[in-house]
């Protein structure tokens, strides 16, 4: 069995969070889904707990990070190509989500970042297999 990663964020509007990774092109697992979660499917292992602060809160005793003010995490995600890269970085600006900083060109790697709704800082990175084969192990 692989390893699976769920990365939970506090979200101010369920619904509205859900609208916007909807429209980013993302499902969501009903099984674990409810009125105070939802559960964003990335990919096959891995997955993001959408949670409203409320209930966030309760699984922690530390106080929540404020997203519009500090960053606690950057979520980075790989795409397949340059192409598509944009492609969700855009989504993303369209469906309401601000830009994060420039676009990164380094030849071999190309990457965007955004903010979601709720200000998580969310990274999409392509890289050239050929250089990452070039690397030494």
């Amino acid at each position: 069995m692989s390893t699976k990663i769920f990365v939970n964020l506090p979200v101010k509007d369920l619904d509205k969070s859900r609208d916007f990774f909807s429209r980013l092109g993302y499902s969501f697992n009903p099984q674990f889904s409810d009125e105070n979660a939802a559960c964003l499917v990335i990919s096959e292992d891995i997955f993001a707990m959408l949670l409203i602060e409320p209930f966030f809160k309760s699984f922690t005793k530390k106080e929540v990070a404020d997203s519009r003010t500090s960053t606690e995490a950057m979520i980075a995600l790989s795409a397949d190509s340059r192409a598509a890269v944009d492609e969700l970085a855009d989504k993303a600006l369209a469906a309401g989500g601000s830009t994060a900083g420039e676009p990164q060109d380094h030849g071999f790697m190309y990457g965007r970042a955004f903010y979601d709704l709720d200000d998580h800082h969310w990274e999409v990175v392509w890289m050239d297999p050929a250089a990452i084969e070039q690397q030494p192990a």
